[in-house]
């Protein structure tokens, strides 16, 4: 049983320090900013839904342009 957490453990790890892993919660992250900023427009809660499906529309592809054009 301790070889199996040990193998979870290191497979926790290497996703959670993997370059599509920090992609993820850097998208999710504008996201949210975006949730905040259309809900305090909007004088309530817009839902992450909506959220998620305007910022992909209106802001996804220049996000990803901009962070491939980044200095790493």
């Amino acid at each position: 049983m301790t070889e199996k957490r040990e193998i979870n453990a290191d497979s926790k790890s290497m996703v959670m320090n993997s370059a599509l892993y920090r992609e993820f919660l850097a998208e999710r992250d504008e996201i949210l900013k975006h949730k905040w900023i259309e809900s305090e427009k909007a004088g309530f809660d817009v839902g992450f839904e909506r959220a998620l499906l305007d910022w992909i529309v209106k802001h996804r592809s220049n996000w990803r342009k901009a962070r491939r054009q980044a200095p790493s």
